[in-house]
């Protein structure tokens, strides 16, 4: 070989002493051979450099033919064996890939550590505990029975108003938290139905929501050629003071009240009340959208009633339900409304989503700055039965995300994404924390209120699903920025602390864990199930202020929670510590199944993204 070609020597110092073996460059600057003869038939072939399509020696290399590359074989039988466990382990690592790929795809951000099916199901049970009206024979609770039967035949505008859910541990049915807690329930069926179906509850939650829609349709009263609009806001009474038996001052099982049961109504200027039912209704026509008659009369009648108080009404008689005695008096020391324009636009866009009508759509997005711009300082960051523009703001998000409908709501639509992103840079930055980390939204309240912090775990799980399904690994507002893995870790942090990770070791779910609140301010629940008949008197005397825990176990009741030191006191009159109510246990379920894992599906059919969550139901009205 001409020495031009360069050559170097590689000695062997085994036992044996082999004949060197020489190593040259070939004339392509890639392949190296032994030029031994005995290994003539060896060629190692790197394929680094790009093929040479000219003749070998026409033009110089573009590589250096000088290059050392410092590869020495010793023996062939190891070379060989180094070849084989090479490709051994590429196959290895391939077959590891298909088999990871074809897996069923299951997140695993952060779940709690609680058993959030059995959470569920009790949580969704306390519902059944306050339902007036004929009572189903089928009920899980079993200290209950039918009551209320005469509810709306008293007073000026007689009505059969028997039915809907006694708000808390009175026996009053309040119509704004109850259509607040319609709304709420609707929305997480229409999200997550089918995490609600996989875990055996989805028959269980429609069933509630139904009791609640029925009851509603029967508050609202058309205008007619004799009379205007009637809403009834109000069964039972609330006047402490009052010299006779009423819902405040009598502590009584609703199955024995034998006391005048008040009714108390409004006109169409109750906005705030009639905004809240329609977006009820609409939200609950989309959980029974297969059911196309009893789905076409909840639209009806919500189409109806937004025409009467909104559409055809004068904006300067707009307000709230609670101004006028007659409407809403005795209701401003339980549910007194800040405004009305929340509301309003919180209907219109429930409406949207349940018509496919693009002038709900215009009057919500049009309205939604001049909401926003008279939100209380108290209330902003906050969802509950008394303001819906961070929920509605979420909405309206979804709708940006997946359904844009371009001009002329792009403006809208993506101030409430920035207002999104700044609630959830709020909860995460918050600095306003209970020391065992539960979030404190009303800091002057002297209370961090568990309500407050089950809705926000549930929209700040709902909106990292949302992020999900377009793939984005978090979002950011001013300098701030998060992930999806943040807004869950919040998330479940909140529920984790509802249900016993917190500093007084105990589940503020009644039923729950070993150690629960005992003494929970209800009427059904302290008094016993025995068969007979207890007065106001003997309610008062021997339960009302009792120290032995109920007799009734309240299964799934959430009670307001500790104070804002995390201290919490069991006893019954206590009520700022241990009364539930139907609007808090909404946040609590919506919460739950928000964070239950997912059912399994096999990846084919989920195309690597399986969250639970229907990403395109809410808009199957929209064309």
């Amino acid at each position: 070989m001409p020495s031009s070609l360069g050559s170097h020597t590689v000695s062997h110092t085994s036992a044996s002493d082999l004949e060197p073996v020489r190593f040259v460059h070939t004339s392509e600057a890639r392949r190296l051979l032994p030029s031994a003869s005995r290994w003539n038939s060896i060629e190692i072939d790197f394929n680094l450099l790009p093929q040479s399509t000219m003749a070998n020696d026409s033009i110089p290399p573009r590589y250096s033919k000088s290059y050392q590359y410092n590869l020495v074989i010793t023996d062939k039988k190891y070379f060989k064996r180094c070849l084989y466990i090479s490709v051994s382990t590429v196959f290895l690592i391939l077959a590891l890939l298909l088999l990871l790929h074809f897996l069923p795809s299951k997140h695993h951000h952060d779940r709690p550590s609680k058993n959030l099916t059995l959470a569920l199901n009790q949580a969704l049970t306390f519902f059944d505990a306050q339902k007036s009206g004929v009572y189903p024979n089928n009920s899980p609770v079993k200290f209950r029975a039918s009551s209320g039967l005469q509810d709306g035949n008293s007073g000026s505008k007689p009505a059969n108003l028997e039915g809907g859910f006694y708000d808390s541990g009175n026996n009053i049915k309040f119509s704004f938290p109850t259509a607040y807690t319609v709304t709420l329930l609707s929305w997480s069926v229409i999200e997550y139905h089918d995490k609600y179906a996989d875990i055996g509850e989805l028959d269980h939650v429609k069933d509630i929501i139904k009791w609640g829609s029925d009851y509603l349709l029967k508050l609202f009263v058309p205008p007619n050629t004799t009379s205007d609009t009637i809403l009834y806001s109000q069964i039972g009474s609330a006047n402490s003071d009052a010299k006779v038996p009423n819902d405040i001052n009598c502590w009584q099982r609703p199955e024995d009240m034998d006391y005048k049961r008040t009714v108390s109504f409004c006109d169409n200027t109750a906005s705030d009340l009639a905004g809240e039912i329609v977006a009820a209704l609409s939200a609950a026509s989309l959980v029974f959208k297969e059911d196309n008659v009893y789905s076409g009369e909840l639209v009806t009648a919500a189409e109806k009633l937004f025409e009467s108080a909104i559409t055809k009404l004068d904006p300067a008689r707009q307000g709230t339900y609670t101004k006028v005695d007659a409407c809403g008096g005795e209701a401003r020391n339980f549910y007194n409304s800040s405004g009305h324009q929340d509301e309003l636009v919180w209907g219109g866009t429930w409406l949207f989503f349940a018509t496919g009508d693009n002038s709900y759509l215009g009057y919500a997005t049009e309205e939604f700055d001049y909401a926003v711009g008279n939100e209380t300082s108290a209330d902003k960051g906050v969802f509950y039965w008394n303001n819906k523009l961070t929920a509605n703001a979420v909405l309206l998000t979804r709708l940006q995300f997946f359904r844009d409908l371009g001009f002329p709501y792009e403006a809208s639509l993506g101030a409430s994404s920035d207002m999104t992103d700044s609630l959830m840079c709020s909860y995460l930055s918050s600095q306003k924390m209970t020391p065992g980390g539960l979030i404190i939204q009303w800091p002057n309240l002297g209370a961090a209120r568990l309500e407050y912090a089950a809705t926000a775990s549930f929209l700040s799980k709902l909106y990292s699903d949302y992020l999900d399904l377009l793939r984005s690994s978090g979002r950011s507002c001013g300098g701030f920025g998060f992930s999806l893995d943040m807004l869950r870790n919040f998330s479940t942090s909140q529920v984790n602390y509802i249900l016993g990770e917190n500093p007084m070791k105990m589940s503020y779910m009644v039923g729950f864990g070993d150690k629960f609140p005992s003494q929970v301010h209800h009427r059904s629940a302290s008094i016993p199930w025995d068969g007979q008949y207890y007065s106001c008197k003997d309610g008062e005397d021997r339960w009302q202020f009792s120290k032995d825990p109920n007799p009734n176990l309240l299964l799934g009741a959430m009670v307001a929670g500790p104070d804002q030191f995390d201290n919490f006191i069991d006893q019954r009159d206590k009520q700022e510590f241990t009364e539930p109510s139907i609007s808090s246990n909404a946040g609590l379920v919506a919460a739950l199944i928000a964070l239950h894992a997912p059912p399994y599906l096999p990846s084919s059919k989920t195309k690597g993204m399986n969250l639970g969550i229907d990403q395109m139901g809410i808009f199957a009205k929209i064309m």
